[in-house]
């Protein structure tokens, strides 16, 4: 019996091999029907290579500006960050082994799809209302996203109808870079928020921790963004899973939780950021069904620094350390 089935869409999903078994390497699954809807528009996994074998039925792949034909037996790998669009062809239903990796969220992904099925939130013709389509894109991103507009675009829209539809509902934010230095380094400058106003300026004007970066390290961050205020926050961590994983949790001015993510690549490292947050100045409580698409933008351009100050500040760290290991081994 499949795992998930979704009739809207035009499939049943069977795990065969999760992240929970393979330490988060990989996601094996087969898949059953004749996907349709948004599922069989063109898109992209932005760090996850994938590997499609077809078990039964005739499946078209296209990929780079070419259409590839794939029969029974017959398979193809898909690189991370490809454009490609997966339809099945002639009469019936075929089934399509897949494989994941590394496995990321995409399981997640699908069990929301499928609850949203069974909510009534994906039409007959397998396409997500506004709503549904809009929390898939802010939550879920990172497991697969349209091809076409830009991810930007496509979140701005989603933040927009999101506002719309719930103007005093939380901000959530996804964001994703690559780093050109090595996961500690990098880790240890997101998890001590002491280090926030040495590299991302002007953002962070002055922050006052506890200590180094522990479960229950508390600190209080005075910051500003291109908008004409200040804002005052207090933050306690609570995960910690270095070099991978930190979470706090924060109240102030603003209240949510981040958690930043890290994942070794060739080159470095790659961060994600998720910050889900209420505004809780008053003014800004009042501005939220408003100006959410500014706040956003205002969002954007802190980030923007972001990732202007963490590579250096990270590769000067990591070649700090490498020397007093040398200057110590001599």
């Amino acid at each position: 019996m499949a795992d998930l089935e979704m009739k809207q869409l035009g499939i049943s999903v069977t795990f065969l091999r999760t992240g929970a078994d393979t330490g988060g390497e990989v996601l094996e699954m087969e898949v059953t029907g004749e996907p349709r809807g948004f599922l069989a528009q063109p898109h992209v996994h932005s760090a996850q290579d994938e590997r499609l074998e077809v078990v039964s039925g005739t499946m078209k792949i296209e990929m780079s500006g070419r259409e590839h034909v794939l029969t029974a037996g017959q398979s193809i790998d898909v690189a991370a960050g490809t454009p490609h669009k997966q339809v099945p062809v002639g009469k019936g239903p075929g089934v399509v082994r897949i494989e994941v990796r590394p496995a990321g969220r995409t399981q997640a992904f699908l069990e929301r799809l499928a609850e949203l099925c069974g909510e009534g939130r994906i039409t007959r013709f397998g396409f997500p209302g506004p709503v549904a389509g809009a929390e898939l894109v802010l939550d879920y991103s990172d497991a697969g996203h349209g091809a076409k507009p830009s991810l930007r675009t496509q979140r701005a829209i989603a933040s927009l109808v999101m506002g719309i539809a719930h103007p005093m509902a939380p901000y959530v934010f996804v964001d994703e870079w690559d780093v050109a230095a090595p996961p500690g380094a990098v880790f240890d400058a997101l998890a001590d928020t002491r280090t926030y106003p040495q590299w991302w300026r002007p953002v962070y004007l002055d922050v006052e921790s506890g200590g180094s970066a522990e479960i229950g390290t508390e600190s209080r961050q005075h910051f500003k963004g291109r908008l004409p205020y200040h804002l005052h926050t207090r933050s306690v961590i609570v995960e910690l899973e270095a070099p991978h994983r930190v979470t706090a949790e924060v109240d102030g001015d603003l209240r949510g939780r981040g958690t930043w993510t890290l994942t070794p690549t060739a080159d470095g490292t790659h961060v994600r950021f998720d910050w889900q947050v209420h505004a809780d100045r008053k003014l800004l409580r009042m501005l939220t069904p408003v100006l959410r698409p500014i706040f956003r933008w205002n969002h954007n351009w802190a980030i923007a620094r972001a990732i202007e100050g963490l590579e250096p500040y990270a590769q000067r760290t990591a070649a700090a350390a490498r020397s007093q290991t040398l200057t110590a081994t001599t």
